[in-house]
């Protein structure tokens, strides 16, 4: 799946996403302007050391994308979208486009694809999510639509502990 922020201003929150594309095998696609600089401490700390583990690629417009990409299956997040997220069939060549944390993305495109907006329920009074938060709802969902191609679905414990929380040991597990 590919991930698009377009105009993106907050350097955390594409951090924060990048560290999503990373975790889950999501190519990041950046529309600049965008509102920082790549080489931002901010960005980098909020994506820690997962941008290598990634794929990105910055285009200088819409248009450039678009050429890029031509004939990509594009899904526009918006709060103006008139179904959810959840009503979709996702396929692994998706690409769901996010705008900035500010504006969203300009009325003028969704008009024009109205048919492919899609949206996160939420209470009528909240204007939006968090960017990051929204990317991650929305990608997780495709993925698990998928199967979660490529992930790792089970963890296991490693052992360790850490001495600094004693509560813990004050933890219970509930009797089944």
């Amino acid at each position: 799946m590919h991930i698009v922020l377009v105009n993106p201003e907050i350097p955390q929150n594409t951090g924060n996403i990048a560290r999503t594309c990373a975790a889950t095998g999501c190519m990041l696609h950046l529309i600049e302007p965008l509102g920082f600089s790549l080489a931002d401490k901010y960005l980098k700390r909020a994506g820690l050391d997962y941008w290598n583990l990634m794929q990105y690629r910055i285009y200088p417009d819409w248009n450039a994308l678009l050429a890029a990409w031509p004939g990509a299956n594009m899904r526009f997040l918006t709060t103006k979208a008139p179904r959810s997220y959840a009503e979709v069939a996702y396929t692994p060549d998706d690409f769901l486009v996010f705008g900035c944390e500010t504006r969203g993305l300009p009325e003028s495109l969704l008009t024009r694809a109205y048919d492919r907006c899609i949206r996160i329920p939420m209470a009528e009074e909240a204007r939006s999510l968090n960017l990051s938060n929204a990317v991650a709802v929305v990608a997780y969902e495709g993925l698990r639509q998928l199967g979660f191609p490529g992930l790792m679905r089970a963890g296991s414990l490693t052992g360790r502990d850490d001495p600094a929380q004693p509560w813990m040991d004050s933890v219970t597990t509930p009797q089944t």
